[in-house]
């Protein structure tokens, strides 16, 4: 299982919808995000544990998927640092 960052964004007009889509549709995955809105940084932010990209973006309400962002998370431990390529490709 990967672990991939999911930031969804939104407007500050679409911040109430937003929040009420997660609520509504996803009530299982809204207490997996954390949300930057009280901030003004319109994103709900998690670390989900998925096995694709495109189940890590299923975790968010289909009318917010246009723009969410989803990212694969990679650790890097010193004593490899060097032996690896950083940029390679799993």
């Amino acid at each position: 299982m990967n672990r991939y960052m999911v930031i969804s964004s939104h407007t500050a007009e679409e911040c109430r919808q937003a929040v009420k889509y997660f609520a509504e549709f996803y009530a299982g995955y809204i207490t997996h995000y954390e949300w930057g809105c009280k901030d003004n940084d319109h994103n709900a932010y998690a670390i989900i544990e998925a096995e694709s990209h495109e189940e890590a973006l299923r975790t968010v309400p289909s009318l917010l998927r246009n723009k969410t962002k989803v990212i694969k998370l990679t650790y890097f431990y010193p004593k490899k640092v060097g032996e690896e390529t950083v940029h390679q490709k799993d």
